[in-house]
């Protein structure tokens, strides 16, 4: 059956990722129109980027979860052959979901931490509109934390199911070849 600490640790490791992924959503960067009195201009400042470092927590440690189920499970790709039947075709198919998530959660991580950490210093000409203060859009970092809740589910059924397709499979080892003895 299915390791229980890895099955555990995986788990813990989809947790903290989906709490990092939350606490960057509610910490995003917020910009503030700020007038420099002293020169007469506008500028954009920007507040803590806290979530730029949360968002990044998150996507190392739901990478580090997929490693680690994909060498427990020798990425579906290697090891002895697994027994044909139902558990096999839904690890098939848990296998490619799996993947389809996790991409789909490091790009949404990645991207939002990429943009929450740029900041624009725009200065406008005199006596013309206000700057264009940028910010991360809302839902970015709650959408890698809905597909990271997502991959732990699917990853945690990939690896039972892989397990139980791998267990108590025998190869056919006796005679390959039609016995061609003489015939009496």
């Amino acid at each position: 059956m299915a390791s229980k600490i890895i099955l555990i640790v995986v788990f813990v490791f989809h947790v903290i990722a989906f709490a990092l992924a939350v606490a960057a959503e509610r910490r995003r960067s917020t910009a503030t129109i700020k007038t420099d009195s002293e020169v007469n201009y506008n500028y954009c400042s920007y507040d803590s980027d806290i979530s730029t470092g949360f968002g990044v927590g998150a996507f190392l440690f739901l990478m580090a979860s997929q490693v680690l189920i994909m060498v427990a499970s020798q990425c579906f790709c290697f090891g002895k052959a697994l027994r044909p039947g139902g558990s096999r075709a839904w690890a098939v198919l848990l296998f490619i979901i799996c993947w389809m998530f996790f991409f789909i959660a490091e790009v949404c991580l990645l991207a939002g931490s990429v943009r929450n950490a740029y900041h624009t210093k725009y200065r406008p000409i005199f006596g013309a509109d206000p700057p264009s203060c940028e910010t991360l859009r809302k839902g970015v970092f709650a959408a890698g934390a809905a597909f990271i809740f997502f991959n732990c589910i699917v990853s945690e059924l990939y690896y039972v199911c892989f397990s139980k397709a791998r267990e108590s499979f025998q190869p056919y080892v006796g005679e390959g070849g039609v016995g061609m003895g003489t015939y009496k």
